[in-house]
């Protein structure tokens, strides 16, 4: 979930971060997302085209995560997308994206030193919903490819200061585009397109209390495979679409009303390959709430 090629995408505190829900706990997730570049990588040459002015996005989630055991949480998220060019002709789209899901364990816990190391395994998948078209980049809301992937998080932390870093491997199925033939690096009389897999790698680092948590995140999305945008011409679902981000979350817990959380924060991509040099914030709102009630309480 951590691309911002030229699909409009959701950023938030979920699978990627190292804390848990407890056992029977719900958390109801609400995020407003607000993407938007002007200019672009056409494989590595950066450049602007007047024809499509600024491309942005507002993206409107809801989500959940449950805990069903103290380290086993079951999360999903589904993103309703909008998009827009500021010049041309070309109409963005709107509608359902695709539902993300994801299971997250808690392998380790265990105090090494004088702090806490953490080891999660997290399996995600996304299946598309909506009924938009993939082949409209770059504004395609989405790229309509099932994907499964796996991550590994470690996450340590001494007081209230912490250090974390992840690997992520992602498989796409094919897509069909509305179109019997396309050319990439050859021509294909089809419209199935074989979409290539994917890696991300995420390093992060900052400070965690229960009443306000900071975080500066660093992410480089590469996808294995794929081909390079031709000249003048418009992106393909199959490209070669790498990134490299920089970014800030930060997060409130309101103790006046208990389980209350507040999420804001935003990416940059610093350098590109077949993207948009995009511009993200975001915030949500979190809510965290008991699903079964105590013994005590009956």
């Amino acid at each position: 979930m951590a691309c911002v090629a030229f699909t409009q995408t959701v950023s938030a505190q979920t699978e990627n971060d190292a804390l848990m829900i407890p056992k029977n706990y719900f958390c109801a997730a609400g995020v407003y997302t607000h993407n938007s570049w002007d200019k672009y990588w056409e494989g590595t040459f950066k450049r602007e085209n007047l024809n499509l002015g600024t491309i942005s996005s507002n993206v409107y989630a809801v989500g959940g995560n449950y805990g069903l055991s103290n380290k086993i949480n079951l999360l999903f998220m589904i993103p309703f997308v909008q998009s827009n060019a500021s010049a041309g002709t070309l109409r963005g789209q709107r509608g359902v994206q695709d539902i993300n899901l994801a299971v997250k364990w808690m392998v380790v816990r265990q105090e090494v030193g004088t702090g806490l190391l953490s080891f999660h395994a997290i399996a995600t998948g996304s299946i598309p919903v909506g009924n938009y078209q993939a082949d409209f980049l770059p504004l395609a809301i989405g790229m309509r490819s099932r994907s499964i992937g796996l991550r590994g998080l470690f996450n340590y932390q001494v007081g209230r200061f912490f250090v974390a870093g992840s690997g992520q491997y992602v498989r796409k199925d094919n897509i069909t585009i509305d179109r019997d033939s396309y050319y990439t690096t050859q021509m294909h009389y089809t419209n199935q397109v074989a979409m290539p897999n994917a890696t991300n790698f995420l390093a992060s680092a900052g400070y965690r209390s229960l009443k306000f948590n900071a975080e500066a995140t660093f992410t480089k999305v590469n996808t294995i495979g794929g081909f390079d945008i031709t000249k003048n011409n418009m992106p393909f679902p199959s490209n070669n679409m790498d990134a490299t981000l920089a970014g800030a979350i930060f997060k409130y817990s309101f103790q006046s009303v208990a389980g209350l959380e507040f999420t804001a924060g935003g990416n940059y991509v610093l350098k590109g390959r077949n993207v948009g040099q995009n511009t993200s914030f975001f915030g949500g709102v979190y809510y965290v709430f008991s699903v079964k009630k105590d013994k005590s309480e009956k």
